[in-house]
């Protein structure tokens, strides 16, 4: 998946995106090019300019997509009870392929335990 570029929120660890690197996503964290404590709307503004992919568990960036009409970025939430980084790491990779297209024209992704649903780019309120 070499045209996509990701951007790990805080909330996932570091060895979630080390083992996604080693895959050969292209995959940094927040903390590699913002403040840590960056809010949320500067994050997404970061993805936007930059053309990237987030990845969090944090479900605040799909209301803001929502509230500004956003057509971009694509956001990946995690939603996962359990949050151990293999696993997380896990469903990620068996998720991606078949989204792939959708987060290239803009969407909303949800990851869960056995499934990956979507919700295409901007979401109308």
């Amino acid at each position: 998946m070499p045209e996509l570029e990701f951007l790990a929120n805080m909330n996932i660890s570091p060895l979630t995106v080390e083992a996604l690197r080693r895959e050969g996503l292209s995959i940094i964290r927040v903390s590699e090019v913002l403040d840590r404590k960056s809010k949320d709307t500067e994050i997404l503004d970061y993805a936007r300019i930059h053309n990237k992919v987030i990845i969090t568990h944090d479900l605040d960036f799909s209301a803001l997509l929502a509230i500004g009409g956003y057509a971009k970025p694509s956001v990946v939430n995690i939603r996962l009870e359990n949050a151990a980084p293999e696993f997380v790491t896990k469903r990620i990779k068996e998720a991606l392929p078949a989204i792939e297209e959708e987060l290239k024209r803009g969407a909303v992704v949800s990851i869960d335990e056995v499934s990956a649903r979507y919700q295409n780019l901007p979401i109308s309120l």
